[in-house]
């Protein structure tokens, strides 16, 4: 059996790199604030397109605004939005993903359906249609993540739990009279649970990227609130002359996503039964 997941970590370069990764992105979105306490909608006309420096780290916008302050705020922004959109898609997930996998028969079809015809769209291209028709704005955006997140997890979920539900520790609990909704509650989603982290620290990623899609494409969170797809949407017509105006908040994005996935990648190896040495 392996050891702790804390010596899993120390063990695998890449994975504590995520993890530091992470570390830092959620404390400076905590902390960066108190830390760096600059403004990130104070506009400096003197400074305006001012390359990175001592006093501007990474550079200032096109309206002189100090672009770290603006990835850090950016940060709570994304992670907020991340975060939420994956608790709410997991949990519209599981109530379809148990109901349907543990009654089978026509609830099981009713409810593939609706996960099929959702997953038949394209994702992105459904989150767009959904911010498009409802006001802009945070709130929005959350919605239209989970409403085209939840059908992964759903499916996910739906086979664990047809895999799970004629086995031996579930027969018993019937025969001992435990009523549907305990022995899905408690005998079944515990054993789910392990990929289900997998899960959700696989689709944080896709959800940042999404979010800084939407961001990049209007469709977001509006100016002034600083997020990181709206900062290089918005410059990106400043590539050429001020390069660093995309390179910063990109590369947060890259970053970001690559230490989510990094860490479900992971989280699966280190949770894989097979794998355990």
């Amino acid at each position: 059996m392996r050891g702790s997941i804390i010596n899993y970590v120390k063990k695998n370069k890449l994975v504590l790199l995520a993890v530091l990764i992470l570390g830092l992105i959620g404390g400076s979105a905590v902390l960066g604030p108190i830390i760096y306490p600059t403004s990130p909608v104070a506009i400096d006309l003197d400074s305006i397109k001012s390359p990175p420096s001592l006093q501007y780290p990474c550079g200032t916008d096109s309206k002189g605004r100090d672009i770290l302050s603006r990835i850090i705020y950016g940060a709570r922004i994304s992670l907020c939005i991340s975060v939420c959109a994956a608790a709410f898609s997991l949990f519209i997930g599981l109530v379809f993903g148990l109901l349907a996998g543990y009654c089978g028969g026509k609830i099981d079809t009713a409810l593939s359906v609706i996960i099929d015809i959702t997953l038949a769209f394209p994702a992105l291209l459904l989150a767009i249609a959904i911010t498009v028709i409802l006001p802009p704005g945070i709130y929005t955006v959350i919605l239209a993540l989970s409403l085209v997140g939840w059908a992964t997890f759903a499916r996910l979920i739906r086979g664990m739990t047809i895999s799970h539900k004629d086995s031996l520790f579930v027969e018993a609990s019937r025969s001992i009279g435990c009523s549907h909704p305990r022995i899905i509650i408690r005998h079944i989603l515990p054993n789910c649970l392990s990929t289900i982290f997998v899960a959700v620290s696989l689709k944080m990623g896709n959800f940042i990227l999404a979010e800084s899609a939407l961001s990049f494409l209007g469709l977001g969170v509006q100016p002034p609130t600083p997020t990181w797809g709206a900062m290089v949407g918005l410059n990106r017509i400043y590539i050429h002359s001020a390069p660093w105006m995309i390179i910063f908040p990109g590369f947060a994005i890259a970053i970001t996503a690559f230490a989510f996935n990094i860490l479900g990648d992971a989280l699966r190896d280190y949770l894989d039964p097979h794998l355990q040495v």
